[in-house]
């Protein structure tokens, strides 16, 4: 795939809740999530995946969270920014993203 090309993202109305649960039942997913949650970011800036992390775990971890439709991810200059599709995944399961998202924080403390 050439780098500039636009990838594949479900429409709002093709999200489906047993691939949003998998993918957010991973917890570097989960985590990247988490970190999304307050806006767009590059995704070499993404720190919930760690320094550490291989280039082709990271990407294929996006890649699972795009293809489920819980991130968008767009070519920004050389890189590319994440954003999260909360709007969409309200309007499909609402309440779902927060009761996760909120969950997860509880666990943390």
């Amino acid at each position: 795939m050439v780098a500039n090309e636009k990838l594949p993202h479900p429409e709002r109305e093709d999200i489906e809740l047993t691939s949003v649960l998998f993918a957010l039942s991973d917890e570097a997913r989960l985590a990247l999530v988490q970190q999304l949650r307050s806006g767009p970011l590059d995704m070499v800036d993404c720190s919930a995946l760690g320094p550490d992390v291989p280039k082709s775990t990271r990407s294929h971890q996006v890649k699972v969270l795009r293809e489920a439709g819980v991130i968008i991810s767009e070519l920004h200059g050389r890189n590319r920014r994440l954003t999260l599709r909360r709007d969409d995944i309200d309007a499909r399961f609402p309440g779902l993203l927060e009761s996760v998202l909120r969950a997860e924080t509880a666990l943390q403390e």
